[in-house]
């Protein structure tokens, strides 16, 4: 089967969950740009797809039923995406926005079209090879959206999930874009560059980010249009490791992190991580290691690091005991 993108005819019904007129001030968005996607290869959207979601609560993507919604600012502006799998291997996507053409002619990207695991080995070890035969649609999804999967893996620096989450989701939503469409509840596209850049440094404390986190944050916006470029300029991850990291405040971690994210990296290790390399030791060979020790069990499988950490995480495998306390988030937002 080949990759085909089409026009089709208007989603209806429960495609979209359209918003009461009368509680949306907005003006009628119109209709979408629309198109059919069909992958040439298997694929499980949800799990590719929303891999790109920050949490439950993001407010730049959700899933209402079966569709999926993404808003995002695009090269051309704020658009607003619809994805849902009308029929196995069909793909149906409407858009709003001045970046609507965009979102659309991304849409296989997003959905891991760029994705190749034909030289993956899965057989080197018996947990991965069944995680691979129980999971073959799994794809690494890209979002080729530099400086947002930048920004919101800055938010993820050296704090939980949730207080990471809670942060992205207050800001985007204070300094964001109200998303064009009929999305089921109000979402948010990032700030522009320079809208990161102009955020006031009352709104981060009250956000609950952590003074460092901001601080890079706003450093990257200043350089923001010049790291796009020469992060896209180069044509592998160790390029784009070193643009990332000549930015005061991102290191390894994080330039893994926005690779995996703008570019479906394959191969991207998130070194440095407070639990991932006890988990993968713990389910490789049964017991944690340290970053160096997961490299060296990663290393069979270079070129597709990543796809084995994704595997990982959903072969079910099981995960190390906790030993200690949980690692409780501080809300300094009072203070």
């Amino acid at each position: 089967m080949t990759t085909s993108l089409t026009r089709i005819a208007p989603l209806r019904g429960a495609d979209v969950a359209a918003r009461p007129a009368a509680r949306d001030p907005r003006p009628d968005p119109g209709r979408p740009r629309e198109t059919e996607y069909r992958p040439r290869h298997p694929l499980d959207l949800g799990r590719t797809v929303l891999y790109q979601r920050r949490g439950g609560g993001d407010p730049s993507m959700t899933v209402a039923g079966r569709v999926i919604w993404r808003a995002s600012r695009t090269p051309e502006g704020v658009a607003t995406l619809a994805l849902r799998e009308t029929h196995p291997g069909v793909i149906r996507g409407a858009a709003w926005g001045p970046g609507a053409g965009w979102a659309l002619a991304q849409l296989p990207a997003l959905c891991g079209e760029h994705d190749d695991p034909r030289e993956f080995d899965a057989s080197r070890h018996p947990l991965i090879a069944e995680a691979h035969r129980r999971s073959p649609g799994l794809r690494l999804s890209r979002t080729d959206l530099v400086f947002d999967a930048l920004t919101s893996s800055i938010f993820e620096q050296k704090v939980t999930g949730m207080q990471a989450f809670g942060a992205w989701r207050r800001i985007v939503t204070w300094f964001g874009e109200r998303a064009p469409g009929p999305t089921p509840r109000p979402l948010f596209a990032p700030p522009s560059i320079d809208g990161w850049r102009g955020i006031p440094s009352w709104a981060w404390h009250r956000a609950g980010l952590e003074p460092p986190q901001a601080r890079t944050v706003v450093e990257s916006a200043r350089r923001g249009a010049s790291i796009v470029r020469a992060v896209e300029a180069e044509p592998n991850g160790a390029g784009r490791d070193r643009v990332l990291t000549s930015v005061r405040g991102v290191g390894l971690w994080t330039a893994a992190e926005t690779r995996i994210r703008a570019f479906g990296d394959p191969d991207a290790v998130s070194v440095g991580d407070y639990h991932l390399a006890h988990e993968v030791g713990y389910a490789l060979i049964g017991r944690r290691v340290d970053d160096d020790g997961m490299l060296e069990l990663l290393a069979p499988w270079a070129g597709h690091r990543q796809r084995v950490i994704r595997l990982l995480g959903t072969s079910g495998a099981p995960r190390e005991p906790r030993r200690g306390p949980r690692v409780h988030p501080q809300d300094h937002r009072d203070r």
